[in-house]
């Protein structure tokens, strides 16, 4: 049902929110306040004339709201008869009523639902990425956009994946930074970590991102409908928003469903303490010890925060190596730090069963080269990967092939289904399960719908991982370009050699890039240490425009930073570095 705002104070019409009182998931009692607002009036509260449960927020602290708005979205179980909105739609009701007024149903007339039919000319079902990206692309081009999002704006990315597990990451390494302050003069005692200050702070922040895309989108003039689409044909979706039932007539469909944590289907992944990704983030106590299963991206972002701020961990990897698509030496740095944290790693290792102790505690059991072993945590963090979340059946209905073993959805590089006017883009696409990859995927299917014609380019993907040290990756890496009998030549260097690493008491780790021996043309690099992520971008820029060394030796880097490494490293494969001497 849509909680409408009916008035503010006296005959004021607008007015700019100050305070929302409530969040998406709480239950609301009648005369609970909702929202403050601020007019010429001064400061009012609007307060809820039902009872029942927030579904969805339409609106955030700042923005501004008219009478006649909908304020947000709520399953109810009663409504109040004596407020002044409430009492106009009873007579109304009861106004139309042929039946006699003792059996007339207000509750059950106010609840049947309202049906709606539109048009546009393109509708995404999605609105993580790749879906609001795709959607405020589309209206940037003139297209008349509806989004449609079942949770939250933003998707697994901002609300449970890239945006929440760097705030913790940062506060990992504040905390770490504080405890180890007397490298840098700094004295500090009794340093202490608040789980749910740090909680408090990665919730603020992503609210205050959902808050942008939201005011973007609105002011693109994207409709944003929350609720679960269903496609009906190729060219109809129905999605139902609280108490209203909308179709959707569509010229063109983009499908952005996204991608859910995997559960690894060995004994014992259903109990209590056995959690995802997802609940990881939302932990307000720090357990003593954790088991994470999955030694990839994922995994080991969460090893190391976890284990930077006090908590043992312990990693079971199924690979040979954890990281295993990087390069050898990347992977010796990274597993060095990890045991200087006191990260146990067991590669090579296969989870098979996970028990309950009596004292609640979860025992893994696993083999590893044939040896049976147990390790014991308060929680274990399953992370083995992500699957896409699409509705197989009803893709195959409307003519959507799927990829071998129906794992994914089939689309070509201009991101077109088998299904004439539908798209996908994202994880449902199995591709890259990159955030940035489905954003790009976005744009490239806006731009086919709007006619200009261009296609998906793989080849140029950096990709980023926020372990402590960073890593970031792009092109070819050089254990592929080895197994290919590719002529190349790598020149690296250490951060250990640079001052502004040496500044910040982060020595560790390396720049490397990779160029073709014969054209001198760079082809890949891999970055290991401080600002890893960030200066990957200059490599990608490079690998995507075919640059030779000589064109970064010939630009000049600001010194003192840690970019100078990348030039050194480029020095490297021109003679030999500057600062450096192997």
């Amino acid at each position: 049902m849509e909680i409408i705002l009916d008035k503010i104070s006296g005959h004021t019409k607008q007015g700019k929110i100050c305070k929302v009182h409530v969040s998406e998931g709480d239950n609301i009692n009648l005369g609970d306040k909702i929202i403050s607002i601020e007019s010429n009036k001064g400061s009012v509260d609007f307060k809820s004339t039902v009872k029942g449960i927030i579904k969805s927020l339409k609106v955030n602290v700042g923005d501004m709201v008219n009478v006649g708005q909908v304020i947000a979205m709520a399953e109810v179980s009663e409504i109040s008869t004596t407020s002044e909105s409430a009492s106009d739609s009873a007579k109304a009701a009861n106004k139309n009523q042929t039946s006699s007024p003792s059996t007339f149903n207000y509750m059950a007339n106010l609840l049947k639902p309202k049906k709606e039919e539109t048009e546009c000319k393109v509708v995404v079902l999605g609105g993580g990425p790749g879906g609001y990206v795709a959607a405020i692309e589309a209206a940037k081009l003139g297209a008349k956009v509806i989004l449609i999002e079942k949770e939250h704006l933003g998707g697994t990315c901002l609300n449970h994946g890239c945006i929440p597990t760097k705030v913790l990451v940062r506060s990992a390494e504040v905390y770490s930074n504080t405890k180890n302050g007397a490298e840098f003069g700094i004295e500090a005692d009794n340093v202490k970590l608040n789980l749910p200050k740090v909680l408090n702070r990665k919730n603020k922040i992503v609210d205050e991102l959902k808050g942008g895309i939201g005011y973007i989108l609105n002011k693109r003039d994207v409709r944003t409908i929350y609720g679960e689409g269903k496609i009906l044909d190729k060219s109809t979706v129905f999605v139902k928003e609280g108490n209203k039932e909308i179709t959707i007539k569509a010229e063109n469909i983009i499908i952005a469903t996204g991608s859910e944590s995997i559960i690894l289907p060995i004994k014992g992944h259903d109990l209590p303490g056995v959690i995802t990704s997802k609940e990881a983030l939302n932990l307000d106590k720090l357990p003593e010890t954790m088991v994470i299963i999955g030694g990839g991206v994922i995994g080991m972002e969460f090893a190391f925060v976890y284990a930077e701020i006090g908590c043992k961990v312990t990693v079971i990897e199924y690979f040979d190596s954890i990281l295993a698509t990087l390069d050898k030496d990347v992977i010796e740095v990274i597993e060095g730090k990890a045991k200087e944290l006191g990260i146990k790693l067991y590669t090579g290792a296969k989870a098979e069963e996970i028990i309950k102790e009596e004292n609640n505690k979860l025992i893994v059991s696993f083999s590893e080269k044939d040896e049976k072993k147990f390790v014991t945590g308060d929680k274990v963090l399953m992370s083995v990967g992500r699957k896409p979340v699409m509705d197989k059946e009803e893709l195959k209905n409307i003519g959507i092939a799927l990829t071998k073993g129906d794992r994914a959805i089939e689309v070509n590089d201009k991101m077109q289904t088998s299904a004439d006017g539908i798209y996908a883009i994202g994880d449902v696409t199995n591709k890259l399960q990159l955030a940035h990859v489905a954003s790009h995927q976005g744009v490239v299917a806006v731009k086919n719908i709007m006619g200009q014609e261009t296609s998906m380019d793989y080849s140029v993907v950096p990709s980023a991982i926020f372990t402590s040290p960073e890593i970031a990756v792009v092109g070819i890496t050089e254990k592929e370009a080895l197994s290919k009998s590719m002529e190349i030549e790598v020149g690296t260097f250490p951060f250990a050699a640079n001052g502004k690493a040496l500044i910040y008491g982060e020595s560790s780790g390396f720049v490397k890039i990779i160029k073709d021996k014969n054209t001198g043309v760079i082809l890949g690099g891999a970055i290991i240490g401080p600002h890893a992520t960030d200066l990957i971008a200059e490599i990608a820029l490079a690998v995507k425009n075919k640059l030779t060394d000589e064109n970064i030796i010939e630009t000049i880097h600001a010194h003192p930073t840690t970019a100078e490494s990348l030039h050194e490293a480029a020095l490297e494969l021109h003679g030999g570095a500057i600062h450096f001497v192997k």
